[in-house]
């Protein structure tokens, strides 16, 4: 089972819309919603499930808003919370931010959608693509909407209209990964992964049937193929065009794609990294009066690749000032209100090494409260590459009309988060 109903409430706990599904909730229970949650955040047990009697009340926060589902039947949790969040999606679609003016302003449009997301408190119509097309923010169209609903909200595939046409046909495949990278102060690797997807924007004319072959491990097993480099997904998410059934019995990567942009598939890779930008620190400080920070990054990726947009964010004491910079390269500058140095690099290619030395005054008289030394982060983008080595092998456009199709494939490395310590020198 799902919702009875769903409420949107400001942060006093008011009603700003509310949509009755079932009618086996009193809409009244909502009043309970937030005394409860003020008397669960006072004792320390706030929960994303609060019961009253036989009433549960689901509920997520966005912004200035609480959306709350009601049901008091067992229902099934993880599909309630992933429709609120879908409403998140949506409602943001239409309303590029989603907060309470955004809610009083389009009340007729957010009955409407409430009305075809779900049914009788189940989900039914949630690809904002496919809503665009019959509720528009013109209460004109709206009404001529209503008396024609396209075939797609009754189709096996409600994420794809039909009679879709390009003068050109072409698929563009992103494969991203982000990598994260912990680094202590002694230069040692303490924790490392990479998170991948593989994102879309397709523009094919008709109903196509996509196949698609990456360098899968236990692909190559099973097909008792094992020449060239091979990498092993965890964690792998699809979206919901994929074949399910067909990947667990032979790894096809089969669906028919929504149109424009989307997210195919999300997976994790966890193997050892080598943090692709290395970071060594030294800071000096010289009779509590002033400070030198001496920051050193090194390209440890192939000389050919070239890192983009490269920013060395380096922690800085909270009581720095009169701030003077001298880099090898890029430029630096100091971001009193976050205590940062941004040393930002717009170009750096593998193999390069660079430095960035920065010279703080300190006031006379010192705290002698030792603050938290925050990690370095690194945030950079590499084009044409990926730490796995995970490729695409082969993208099969298949459509009855038999038209040719180009597939484009670009790989894109970024920083999920790199971090290292200071190296600490006092003199």
């Amino acid at each position: 089972m799902s919702a009875s109903a769903v409420f949107v409430l400001d942060l006093k706990g008011k009603v700003l819309i509310c949509r009755n599904y079932k009618g086996d909730v009193d809409m009244a229970e909502i009043d309970n919603f937030m005394p409860l949650l003020m008397q669960h955040e006072e004792e320390g047990l706030l929960c994303p499930v609060i019961a009253h009697g036989n009433v549960h009340f689901m509920w997520i926060k966005h912004s200035n808003l609480y959306l709350v589902a009601t049901t008091n039947k067992n229902s099934n949790a993880s599909l309630v919370y992933s429709f609120l969040y879908k409403l998140v999606e949506v409602f943001t679609e239409y309303f590029k931010e989603l907060e309470e003016e955004s809610i009083q302003d389009n009340f007729v449009l957010v009955y409407e959608l409430l009305d075809e997301l779900m049914d009788f408190g189940f989900p039914q119509t949630t690809d904002s693509k496919i809503l665009q097309e019959y509720i528009t923010q013109e209460g004109t169209k709206l009404e001529v909407a209503k008396s024609k609903v396209p075939t797609t909200v009754t189709n096996a595939v409600s994420w794809r209209s039909e009679g879709i046409k390009y003068k050109k046909n072409e698929v563009f495949i992103d494969v991203i990964e982000s990598i994260n990278v912990l680094v202590n102060a002694n230069g040692s690797v303490m924790s490392s992964d990479i998170v991948g997807s593989i994102k879309l924007k397709t523009m094919l004319s008709g109903m196509p049937e996509l196949r698609l072959g990456l360098n899968d491990r236990v692909l190559f097993a099973l097909t008792g193929r094992d020449k060239g480099k091979t990498v092993v997904m965890e964690d792998v998410k699809f979206h919901q065009c994929v074949r399910l059934s067909r990947f667990d019995s032979d790894r096809t990567i089969s669906f028919i794609p929504p149109d424009g942009e989307s997210e195919l598939m999300s997976y994790r890779i966890n193997t050892h990294v080598k943090p692709l930008i290395w970071i060594e620190s030294v800071i000096e400080k010289f009779s509590h009066s002033r400070v030198e920070i001496m920051v050193k990054a090194k390209g440890q990726f192939k000389k050919q690749s070239v890192a983009n947009n490269v920013e060395v964010r380096v922690p800085v004491p909270s009581d720095a000032d009169s701030p003077k910079f001298k880099t090898s390269t890029g430029h630096a500058k100091y971001v009193p209100e976050k205590n940062l140095v941004v040393w930002t690099i717009k170009s750096f290619p593998g193999g390069k090494e660079f430095l960035m030395r920065a010279h703080f005054g300190l006031p006379s008289v010192e705290n002698d409260e030792v603050e938290g030394k925050p990690p370095i982060t690194v945030k950079f983008e590499i084009p044409y590459f990926t730490v796995s080595g995970i490729q695409v092998r082969y993208m099969k456009i298949i459509e009855k009309s038999g038209y040719q199709a180009l597939p484009w494939v670009r790989y894109i490395t970024q920083s999920g988060g790199t971090l290292t310590a200071f190296h600490k020198v006092s003199t």
